[in-house]
């Protein structure tokens, strides 16, 4: 039947429910989806959503890390806390037969999380290790490079585990204070799949979803690209030149015409061999491994980025090379055999899309989220296939803003 959206009330608050019954195999998958809550919450404390989804897995006050661990392992339960920029996500998964004392579990954990000071140091610790070892991760040094240029004095100007400065400073109070802000009925979307029964499902959500408060809805934020064509470059003892690049897309994630964004992105260079960026600067110059572009659609930014590393001597020439790529692009937008080759694509691909249970829920939350309907996918497709040369043509030209290329090179 594929995936279905259905509610169930808490506390007078009507909680949306993205469920679907599978009942050829005996699993259990739930997410619990705090909307609008994850490093976009941070503010001036970059990494607070990291420290909390990591104090969050650290088991509850009674038992601690290792004791819930243990009773996890024990019924071969998963149960994971990440964040996302837009969201926080508590995923809990096992068999059947022991979901039922998953949801307890989870429940424990909802209830008392193992809020220590040791706790925290521990997380902090492992956190700062990981921070400095990424110091020479160029390739991360340089994405985090191009986002303070684009996203200037935003939440997504900072790196999404903060910075061994900025966690120095974060207290156990302010991630108390951030769970307690996030994880509130009004932010929550419930994802559940597996051998279910949807009755009996809300019966069972109804206890653990009591234990979540009412609060203040958080409300997403709209961040602009910067347009202006900077370029940053650092200097350092490194073999090749990493460079990563981006600029401004215009569009929001319910423009009716985000399909015709798709198959653009897809042939400028998403579709890795035969894409542009790849056959102009790997096939037929041989300046780099891999060049990859693709225009990022989400509720609070959108924008196009990509990169590539190459040689050191020839990054000035392969960061003009792609400025000429993008705006030969623009100019003369794409011919009818990329066209067609996208098409073949983009529609039949779709089948491994959807083959699995994570996969279905995944796009049934992520249509629900950005409110869409759940029948959009289809409709996408059609919509593709009826796609003419000048439809597209034209709508490539339109958005200029995409030539405003910003880039970050990291080089010696």
């Amino acid at each position: 039947m594929g995936a279905q959206i259905e509610h169930i009330k808490i506390k007078n608050i009507n909680i949306p429910v993205v469920i679907e019954e599978q009942h050829s195999l005996p699993t259990f998958n739930l997410q619990l989806v705090f909307k609008n809550s994850g490093s976009i919450k941070d503010k001036d404390k970059n990494g607070l959503a990291t420290l909390a989804s990591r104090l969050l897995n650290e088991g509850t006050l009674k038992d601690g890390s290792t004791k819930f661990a243990q009773k996890l392992e024990n019924l071969a339960i998963s149960l994971n806390v990440s964040h996302g920029f837009e969201t926080f996500v508590i995923e809990l998964s096992s068999i059947k037969d022991v979901y039922t004392d998953s949801l307890d579990l989870l429940n424990q954990l909802l209830k008392s999380p193992n809020y220590k000071d040791e706790t925290l140091e521990k997380i902090k610790t492992i956190l700062n290790g990981s921070l400095k070892r990424k110091e020479n991760d160029y390739d991360y040094v340089s994405r985090n490079e191009l986002h303070k240029i684009l996203f200037k004095d935003t939440a997504l100007e900072n790196p999404t585990n903060g910075t061994i400065e900025s966690i120095s400073k974060i207290s156990l109070d302010d991630i108390k204070e951030f769970i307690d802000s996030t994880l509130v009925l009004e932010n929550l979307i419930v994802v559940v799949g597996g051998d279910i029964n949807l009755e009996d499902m809300k019966s069972k959500l109804e206890p653990l979803l009591t234990i979540l408060p009412k609060g203040k809805e958080s409300k997403i934020i709209n961040i602009q690209a910067s347009n202006e064509k900077t370029v940053k470059k650092l200097i350092k003892d490194t073999q090749q030149a990493y460079i990563y690049f981006g600029s401004p897309f215009n569009t929001k994630v319910n423009d009716e015409n985000n399909y015709i964004a798709k198959v653009a992105s897809f042939v400028l260079g998403g579709s890795g061999f035969g894409s542009r960026l790849m056959e102009e600067i790997r096939v037929k110059r041989g300046l780099a491994y891999s060049a990859y572009g693709q225009i990022s659609i989400n509720k609070s930014h959108s924008y196009f980025t990509g990169y590539l590393q190459t040689k050191n001597e020839s990054a000035d020439g392969a960061k003009d090379l792609v400025v000429k790529i993008v705006n030969d692009f623009v100019k003369n937008g794409i011919t009818k055999d990329e066209l067609k080759a996208a098409k073949n694509f983009l529609t039949g691909s779709e089948p491994l899309r959807v083959e699995t249970l994570s996969q279905r829920l995944n796009r049934a939350f992520t249509l629900f989220y950005r409110g869409l309907e759940q029948d959009y996918s289809n409709k996408e497709l059609e919509k593709i296939e009826k796609l003419t040369l000048k439809e597209i043509n034209e709508y490539i030209k339109s958005h200029t803003e995409i030539k405003n290329l910003s880039f970050s090179i990291v080089r010696k």
